[in-house]
């Protein structure tokens, strides 16, 4: 399914995995190690960025193709067409991780402890590129990484509340982006391959409140384009209930930089009028913000933002063994 852009991604320094999933280090990882910043998902959630491996099981599998996204949309279809095992997946994607930050080992800047805590991997963001529920076997996947006491967080676009509603067991965190406040918006900036897609992503906005995990919604901010629009957005978030919501500026990078303007990046003190005047109608605590990564998250209950990572782990699997 890779052939026709493999070159393409391993230029961009992907990890391919199978035929169908890759791995990519994320800048924060790289920062980490080298005794820099970590990533806001730190900050906010108690993610350590050293031991978090960024992967998707849909490399060229997507429902969507929004003008924000930086990565390469090199999408061939809606399906995956021979699924690769997940467990098969999961250990080549910690392989080929491990592989992409070897070379961190004997960099100076890196501490020895460090390193060797990074070659255990403890978290797993599902959210590289394309859309993550178009793997029918992702709940096997979040179950292989569980029982490896790997958390997980998988970032969907919500246009298949079909396979969110069957998904056993669920991620430690599940993302819902919704950057589409209304349907025009919706079709014109996040770019559907299903005609259905508006009403499916309602569809899932009405099943996040009975998902038992932990949810959140990323708004995706455009400046000019999709924001503030603050009524469309509290409909929404009320629909939805999530117990966290991050507001997080579009960055003028990548791909995007060939769709949108420089000038439709918002500053941070935008996005923080944005999340501030969100939690003051839905009733919700500013929790954290981020200048460097232009995002801001308020939280329902600010006391369960940072993650017991045992505590999920043990609910996932007893999920899998409620269903068995």
């Amino acid at each position: 399914m890779m052939n026709n852009y493999e070159s393409i991604y391993k230029k961009q320094h992907y990890g391919l995995v199978g035929k169908h999933s890759a791995v990519k280090v994320c800048h924060w990882t790289k920062s980490e190690l080298t005794g820099h910043g970590t990533c806001y998902k730190n900050t906010f959630y108690g993610i350590k960025s050293s031991q978090c491996i960024q992967m998707t099981p849909s490399l060229n599998a997507c429902s969507e193709n929004c003008e924000f996204c930086w990565r390469f949309q090199g999408f061939d279809s809606m399906h995956i067409s021979d699924e690769d095992d997940p467990e098969f997946i999961l250990e080549e994607s910690i392989k080929a991780h491990l592989k992409l930050i070897s070379g961190f080992k004997g960099n100076p800047k890196v501490k020895k402890e460090l390193f060797e805590e990074a070659e255990h991997p403890k978290h797993m963001a599902i959210s590289l590129t394309g859309e993550p529920t178009l793997y029918t076997r992702l709940g096997e996947l979040i179950e292989a990484a569980a029982r490896r006491g790997i958390s997980t967080f998988v970032v969907t676009n919500g246009t298949l509340p079909m396979v969110l509603e069957k998904l056993n067991p669920l991620p430690t965190q599940l993302y819902v982006t919704v950057a589409g406040p209304t349907k025009k918006i919706f079709n014109e900036v996040l770019h559907p391959a299903i005609g259905n897609a508006w009403e499916n992503f309602n569809k899932t906005l009405e099943l996040l409140p009975s998902l038992n995990t932990r949810r959140v919604i990323r708004h995706t901010l455009v400046k000019e384009v999709n924001m503030p629009y603050l009524d469309e957005y509290e409909k929404m978030d009320k629909l939805a209930e999530p117990d966290f919501i991050e507001s997080k500026g579009y960055v003028h990078v990548g791909q995007s930089s060939d769709r949108l303007k420089f000038e439709n990046m918002p500053p941070h003190e935008m996005v923080l009028d944005f999340s501030n005047e969100l939690s003051k109608r839905l009733g919700y605590t500013p929790y954290a913000d981020r200048f460097e990564s232009r995002v801001a998250m308020i939280a329902r209950d600010p006391s369960k933002a940072r993650i017991n990572f045992q505590e999920e782990i043990d609910r996932q699997l007893m999920s899998v063994q409620y269903k068995n």
